[in-house]
């Protein structure tokens, strides 16, 4: 009896594990900082098999762990890698002197300077280091991002953020 079903239900639960923990992995956004992208509450499922092949492109929503603790996961918009100098100026973001406005699904470009953050102050060279990512939130008034804590090693990144899954009004692909 135990070989008829208890084998296969046991090599189900072996591979769906697999999948979990290194192809697609489900993740609970807690707070606004991706707004209107992502609100509090929307269910995701993040690619993690993909960037292993392949680096994350720019303005894509990728999930790591945060750097100042690890134990956390933080969803944020690849804006600038390492190597690339990263302005805030005006309200926009500038990498590499050009303007950045390919910014998909954002409805608002403007991102806010606070004189206490440590990265991103008004019109402030920002240099990436090489293997680290510098990442906003869509919802900059309210985000915790590369502009307070710095930087997003390589090493840290977890996947890319592809799809709503719940709830069921909110679903559809991210860009």
């Amino acid at each position: 009896m135990w070989r008829e079903w208890g084998e296969p239900l046991l090599m189900a639960a072996v591979i769906a594990i697999a999948i979990r923990t290194f192809v697609v992995g489900p993740y609970k956004i807690p707070t606004g900082s991706m707004r209107p992208t992502l609100i509090e509450g929307d269910r995701i499922f993040v690619d993690k098999w993909s960037y292993h092949f392949r680096l994350p492109k720019r303005g894509e929503i990728i999930v790591f762990r945060y750097p100042p603790d690890p134990k956390k996961d933080f969803v944020k918009r690849l804006i600038a890698f390492g190597g690339e100098e990263v302005v805030i100026q005006g309200g926009h973001v500038f990498i590499n002197g050009q303007k950045f406005d390919q910014l998909v699904g954002v409805t608002e470009h403007y991102y806010y300077n606070r004189k206490d953050w440590e990265y991103g102050r008004e019109g402030e060279v920002i240099q990436v280091p090489i293997d680290s990512f510098f990442v906003l939130g869509d919802n900059s008034a309210q985000s915790s991002d590369s502009r307070n804590w710095g930087f997003v090693p390589k090493r840290n990144l977890v996947g890319r953020a592809f799809v709503i899954w719940w709830p069921l009004r909110r679903m559809g692909v991210l860009h």
